[in-house]
């Protein structure tokens, strides 16, 4: 990290001190307030490098939590101000200038395992106080009894100077006698506690065995029993202790007494509720987050025979740019809103709602008729989102896309069941948005597959695992070969070789075709000078290679290509570059600059798919372009005799047209000698497809243009 002025480590430093300004008062430390800030300063930047970090560690979130235990932070206020100094802060100052929904999304999740990580803590250390104090009261047992069978005096001191509550019953459970500490941790007086009977302490939380250990105790079978018991107190409030009871014997070993030590655990358990709460809730909403989801999802799947489930998987429609227009925490209020109306969608037994993170949301509905009731489900959030949601005086209108999965239980993990859920909804969201569909078992594996090859793609590149098939070029007057266009194929481990029309897609969503295509570029301008060296009897050989639109936006084009050219010695008009037409369509003066620059240069641009989209005819007077490739849609019809004739019309106008703005006409898709022969008659200049020769290796046109060149 930098250390100059308003550098990241100067933001860091800031970021500690607001954190320790805010929890320093809630702490139980004996460090003055800047030494509590030399201890925090170490666990902001676990954080921020947690938040910034390629890929997420949320064990950095839960170390941090846990340490706010070890410098003792362990007030649950401690916890509450950390969580919010993190929400409010920490993407503020140690964030990147990068894509802040995401690093807001990090940071909530770093909050999530901050919660758990310090609840683990303090539940490890409580454990450990737990078992010190068992030893003590197990001593405080001996003195207690030694001292009874002694003097009165004795007794005394021991019983009224014990921290924690003692209290000593006959063997038929009435109270003989209790100290101070018992009495305050009840909130009565010794008259009312003596007189009790040790059985009106039953408590509905009371685990199932307390009562049997009891029993066995006081018949002498067990010397003593350590239990969680609940007791109620005369204001209606409860009171959580570790108890252990312990009998005691008289010199000749009868059973005469039971002592009852204990020890209040009230605030602790509240605050291990809280903790549990917090790590299981999301801070924004109050609905369940992924944790208790995840939790509630995988018993839904292990539930026994019979048993169903049904998921809605919902993606807020726009809602990125409700974030970016109105600002961060207009979404908040947005999405409170929003979880507010989910929640009222989910009231029958065996439903619930959770946020995910971001604007996504699950609902979850299980029992043995949910083939109707996901249906229903779904139906209930698309209606609750009807109504116009009103933030910062703006009527704001939500919509939804959710994918649905149902399904009887056992059959799938909690993982398979989201992933077919979250691909099933980006179909929603394809379809237009603002609608639910039903999980699809073949298109989720065509989106699996989809998924599978677009993480392969870029190792599929440093492993050398494209290769290219040529495909000839054939002028129709005399026959010969005049070039090739190249066609890459993906040479696939598993799903074997894949033509473009599988990967290019990826690549262009991905950025790779940058890359991939100038791999392409680079490999055929290769072999064309080979053909050129090799086969220079046969004439000038040309290479088309195809050029996406993402490559036409990138700002390394013209110089790729002149370096490509120069290095393989290669003159710039052996090259042709194909352009789709759609490509072109409305382009403005920016994105045509780089192909007019080829164009001066001697590269030849093709115009391809031509007649495929909305061609606006006059446009051509502006385009760069030296070749028409004419889609060969236009030209099925000639494989059967005769064509028709409108057909015929067409083509021969478009050719017309061509010619008088002196570009040359490529036909695509000639499968037969009746269509080669109609479109030599109609003046088309060269042709391509099947007829001539399917995408092969280099050598099958080396083959083609020699016996071209000896007539």
């Amino acid at each position: 990290m930098s250390a100059g002025p308003d550098g990241p480590e100067d933001r860091l430093r800031r970021f500690a001190t607001i954190w320790s300004r805010a929890v320093f008062p809630v702490t139980s430390t004996s460090s003055t307030r800047p030494e509590f800030e030399e201890q925090l300063l170490p666990l902001a930047r676990r954080l921020s490098e947690a938040l910034r970090s390629r890929t997420f560690d949320s064990d950095e979130g839960k170390a941090v939590g846990a340490a706010l235990v070890t410098a003792h932070c362990t007030d649950p206020e401690a916890l509450s101000r950390s969580l919010d100094c993190v929400d409010a802060y920490l993407v503020l100052y140690c964030g990147t200038d990068g894509d802040q929904e995401d690093q807001r999304a990090r940071s909530a999740r770093l909050q999530h395992a901050m919660a758990a990580g310090f609840a683990q803590a303090l539940r490890e250390r409580t454990l450990a106080e737990q078992e010190a104090i068992s030893a003590a009261a197990l001593k405080a047992q001996g003195v207690v009894a030694q001292a009874l069978h002694a003097t009165e005096a004795r007794f005394r001191a021991v019983f009224e100077g014990a921290a924690i509550g003692i209290g000593i019953a006959d063997l038929a459970g009435n109270v003989l006698q209790v100290n101070g500490a018992l009495l305050r941790m009840f909130g009565v007086s010794e008259q009312t506690m003596q007189g009790r009977n040790v059985m009106q302490w039953a408590h509905p939380e009371d685990a199932p065995q307390t009562w049997k250990l009891y029993e066995e105790l006081v018949l002498g079978e067990r010397e003593h029993y350590h239990v969680e018991k609940a007791f109620s107190r005369p204001d209606g409030t409860v009171l959580w202790t570790n108890l252990t009871v312990s009998l005691l014997r008289d010199p000749d070993g009868n059973p005469q007494y039971q002592l009852a030590l204990m020890e209040d655990t009230t605030e602790r358990r509240l605050l291990n509720l809280r903790l549990r709460y917090e790590a299981t809730h999301d801070a924004l909403t109050g609905l369940p987050n992924r944790t208790f989801f995840f939790e509630r999802l995988e018993k839904a799947l292990g539930a026994g025979e019979g048993q169903r489930f049904g998921l809605c998987y919902l993606d807020l429609d726009g809602f990125k740019t409700v974030n970016d227009s109105l600002g961060h925490a207009a979404g908040d209020r947005l999405l409170v809103e929003v979880a507010d109306r989910l929640q009222s969608c989910a009231t029958a037994p065996g439903e619930m709602v959770a946020r995910l993170g971001g604007d996504e949301f699950v609902a979850l509905t299980t029992g043995p008729e949910t083939e109707r009731e996901v249906d229903e489900l779904a139906a209930r959030i698309m209606n609750a989102l009807v109504a116009p949601i009103s933030v910062d005086g703006r009527e704001l209108t939500v919509r939804g896309s959710i994918g649905i999965v149902e399904g009887p239980a056992g059959e799938r993990s909690p993982a398979e069941v989201l992933r077919s859920a979250d691909i099933t909804m980006y179909r929603a969201k394809s379809a237009g948005g603002n609608r639910f569909e039903l999980a699809d078992p073949e298109a989720d594996a065509r989106a699996i597959t989809r998924h599978g090859l677009t993480t392969a793609l870029p190792m599929a590149l440093e492993r050398g695992e494209f290769f290219i098939e040529y495909q000839p070029l054939v002028h129709l007057g005399d026959g010969s070969v005049r070039g090739a266009e190249a066609l890459v194929r993906w040479l696939h481990p598993q799903h074997g070789i894949l033509g473009p029309d599988r990967f290019i897609p990826l690549a262009e969503h991905t950025g790779l075709i940058v890359p991939l295509g100038r791999w392409v570029l680079e490999q055929s301008v290769r072999q064309a000078r080979e053909w050129r060296e090799r086969l220079d009897d046969a004439g000038p050989l040309r290479i088309n290679v195809n050029l996406s639109p993402c490559q036409l936006n990138h700002p390394g084009l013209v110089q790729d290509t002149v370096d490509i050219l120069e290095r393989a010695g290669v003159a710039p008009d052996a090259l042709c570059l194909e352009v789709t037409e759609s490509a072109l369509i409305g382009a403005d003066d920016d994105l045509l600059k780089p192909l007019r620059r080829l164009a001066e240069m001697g590269v030849d641009i093709a115009l391809d798919d031509f007649g495929t989209g909305y061609s606006n005819l006059a446009n051509l007077r502006r385009l760069p372009v030296s070749i028409l490739k004419l889609d060969r849609s236009f030209t099925q019809s000639m494989q059967q005799f005769p064509a028709d004739p409108v057909d015929l019309k067409i083509v021969e106008g478009i050719v017309s047209l061509a010619h008088s703005l002196d570009l040359a006409v490529t036909v695509e898709g000639v499968e037969t000698g009746a269509q080669a022969e109609q479109l030599r008659i109609l003046g088309c200049d060269t042709a391509q497809g099947w007829y001539y020769a399917r995408p092969g290796p280099p050598e099958r046109l080396h083959e083609l243009a020699l016996v071209d060149a000896t007539g």
